[in-house]
């Protein structure tokens, strides 16, 4: 059956992200993911989850000023130097925390910067993470992003991230499917997973529309998720998704899977 990440970023987010750790070992989770360490030091995530005996799956390279609107700088040719020093950050705080793979966030496309000069930026700071990466034993993960929660976010669909994959040319880059923002873009998810799973090297959820949890919306996760069993999927499915009310009143759907 599936491994369900509680993302962190989204989950239990009614308390302070330290103590969301406790919460979700208290849930049924075994592992843990969220959006960014970097306003914490490596040691105090470390603890919270050694602790609670948490696995962390995920985070994502620094994506330049979150705060202010920013999605990432992956693609953003005046950026380049400070890219590659936020690779040199994700690869310390993902040595401290025991997680194996980063997600890259491509960034919105910066206005007046041709489609060429946009692709070529990109691919060549991922080769750039990825051969970091590969020294650090570490794999890069590239997310496609729908255009209505985040307009103008450069990569939006599969086969554009995967177009990214085959130019980068690294065997240790893999696509991050997320079943929300892939069926907000283009649907044929059953489809898209079975033609590309080799390439995919984590899943998240959430249902649509809203973004809420499994069983909320249109999308047939029992489905699925008997589909990714059928497959052999065996990596973890994150949890990213905002609780349609709070996270542990909309916990029953995860519940349910757990103790299977």
């Amino acid at each position: 059956m599936p491994r369900f990440a509680a993302n962190l970023t989204m989950l239990f987010n009614e308390v302070p992200f330290l103590d969301r750790f406790a919460l979700a070992a208290k849930a049924g989770f075994q592992a843990v993911e969220f959006l960014f360490p970097y306003a914490y030091a490596a040691e105090e995530i470390r603890q919270r989850l050694d602790t609670h005996g948490l696995a962390l799956v995920l985070h994502n390279l620094p994506p330049g000023d979150w705060d202010a609107g920013e999605r990432g700088i992956a693609c953003h040719p005046n950026r380049v130097d400070e890219f590659r020093a936020g690779v040199a950050t994700g690869i310390h705080y993902a040595k401290g925390l025991g997680v194996g793979q980063l997600n890259c966030l491509a960034g919105r496309a910066p206005a007046g910067v041709s489609g060429e000069v946009l692709h070529q930026t990109l691919v060549a700071n991922l080769q750039f993470a990825a051969r970091a990466f590969k020294e650090a034993g570490l794999r890069l993960l590239v997310e496609p992003i729908n255009t209505f929660d985040i307009p103008g976010f450069y990569v939006s669909r599969t086969a554009h991230a995967l177009s990214l994959l085959d130019a980068v040319n690294a065997d240790n880059v893999f696509l991050q499917y997320d079943i929300y923002h892939a069926q907000r873009m283009e649907g044929e998810l059953a489809a898209t997973i079975t033609q590309h799973l080799r390439r995919i090297g984590h899943i998240q959820l959430a249902d649509n529309p809203g973004r809420h949890e499994p069983g909320t919306g249109e999308i047939n996760y029992p489905f699925l998720f008997a589909h990714l069993d059928r497959l052999g999927y065996s990596g973890w499915i994150g949890c990213e998704y905002k609780p349609a009310t709070t996270t542990t009143a909309g916990l029953a759907w995860a519940t349910a899977f757990m103790q299977r």
